[in-house]
């Protein structure tokens, strides 16, 4: 392990000017126009995988975009790690609000990251951490110091709902055989408080559409005389939160599993600053359930929130219409034991339910993912957990994430085995949003950590440590 090491402080200045390489690639797997990009980057992580040392690396073509596949199987008697990871990437917009061209990536230092940060769209979710593994491994088999099998599973559509890796899995079952998933998708508390992510929201994500009247008409000869579907959709999402924040939908509390007061108290001992929170926001307030922490609301508690609205006429100047149609984009984060299908069913009942005569009201579903909670007491966690402690020097601290990771609950569901959620990043670093960036510091972390992960997994399951 120490030549493993000493092979990554020696080549880590490679290793970056590589992830600059792949992050230049705009594979934003929900336009259309970049399908080309998206094919590109599965040959750029082919490449890279091979290079590492994972010969056996194959490219899948699906009715979407490539599936990448790697595997280096050293020993039938050694346990399997399946890594998984997605090359694809959000779409930039708005642009005019990076700092920096999304896909001409630069490094620049701040308060959160002294030695710097690569911002670019994709650096940290979740190109950058991809990288982090693979160039792990390519340290680790420098050496021959893997002492456990392990395959590759990188797609290019989780960020558009991963439609057809579900497929993928059950297809290739018997390739995919592993006895753990380590995943880096997700976020540590902060560089100076490690953790690994013990649970993660679901997700249901609709489109709605309120259409009134055949056409757009003027507002000067109609107005006032039939119903205005943005003014119609405005209203009927802002009733589906009451006073204190809860939402209004009959039934859509019903099967959240709710925490005891105990865990709720050791959940909060995380360490978490308000007011340097609000700040990094440039906000004077939180707001949320009444009744829960900051805490709280963003891992354990369940939301519905629009992610885009539009309708009518945007461009320069006026034109006096009552639109034909309005729209929303609206995501509802999940927690166990909801049912993504059950609450977009009832979600799209009480819309119709609530619509006012004059108006037709259409919800069309896309991509959602169950709630998933990773036990802290496997082996694998443990792993996870001494591998942080040896490279951050404390123990990491069990959290709950807000995001979702849709192929989690379907990886345990298929393939009939946990994942450990061991990411690097900040929630800090902007992915989603203009400007996202990665850590340098985070991204060398991930590199000299992710091998003692091998160490100790391989460790704790062949009984060379005790798992009590």
């Amino acid at each position: 392990m120490e030549a493993v090491q000493t092979y990554i402080e020696n080549n880590k200045e490679r290793f970056l000017e590589e992830l600059i390489g792949i992050l230049k690639i705009p594979s934003i797997s929900a336009d259309p126009a970049h399908a080309g990009d998206v094919k590109k980057a599965a040959t750029a992580m082919a490449e890279a995988l091979r290079k590492a040392g994972i010969e056996q690396t194959q490219i899948f073509d699906t009715d979407g975009h490539p599936i990448v596949f790697g595997e280096k199987m050293i020993n039938a008697a050694w346990p399997t790690v399946l890594v998984y990871g997605h090359y694809d990437v959000q779409p930039p917009d708005p642009l005019d609000q990076w700092e920096s061209p999304p896909f001409e990536p630069v490094i620049k230092k701040s308060e959160t990251h002294p030695d710097g940060a690569i911002y670019a769209r994709g650096a940290c979710d979740d190109k950058g951490q991809v990288f982090m593994h693979i160039k792990a491994m390519e340290a680790m088999l420098s050496y021959d110091a893997l002492r456990c099998n392990v395959k590759f599973l990188l797609e290019g559509e989780e960020e558009v709902g991963s439609e057809h890796l579900a497929g993928f899995c059950k297809e290739h079952k018997d390739l995919l055989t592993c006895d753990v998933i380590l995943i880096s998708d997700t976020a540590i508390i902060s560089n100076e408080t490690p953790s690994i992510t013990s649970g993660l929201r679901g997700l249901s994500y609709v489109e709605v559409t309120v259409t009134g009247a055949n056409r757009d008409l003027h507002s000067g000869v109609y107005g006032g005389a039939v119903a205005n579907p943005i003014n119609v959709l405005s209203q009927m999402i802002g009733s589906l939160h009451d006073e204190k924040h809860r939402i209004t939908i009959p039934g859509f509390y019903d099967k959240v599993q709710e925490l005891s007061q105990q865990e709720r108290v050791d959940m909060n001992k995380a360490p978490h600053d308000e007011e340097a929170y609000k700040r990094d926001l440039g906000i004077d307030a939180v707001m949320g359930e009444a009744g829960y922490t900051t805490l709280e609301r963003t891992t354990v508690r369940p939301t519905l929130d629009v992610n885009g609205m539009w309708g009518g006429y945007t461009g320069d100047g006026a034109k006096t219409v009552l639109p034909s149609k309005a729209h929303a984009k609206i995501s509802m984060r999940l927690v166990p034991d909801q049912d993504p299908d059950e609450i977009v069913a009832i979600f799209t009942d009480h819309l119709k339910a609530i619509a006012p005569d004059g108006v037709k009201v259409d919800v069309r579903p896309h991509h959602h993912g169950r709630p998933a909670v990773t036990p802290v007491d496997s082996v694998e966690y443990k792993a996870a957990a001494m591998a942080m402690e040896q490279t951050f020097g404390k123990k990491p601290i069990p959290a709950r994430g807000g995001g979702s990771i849709p192929i989690v609950s379907l990886f345990e569901e298929v393939l009939g085995v946990k994942s450990v959620l061991m990411g690097f990043g900040l929630d800090s670093d902007d992915i989603h949003s203009p400007n996202e960036h990665y850590g340098i510091f985070n991204f060398y972390q991930g590199i000299r950590t992710i091998p003692y992960f091998y160490q100790f997994y391989g460790e704790l399951k062949n009984g060379q440590y005790r798992q009590d």
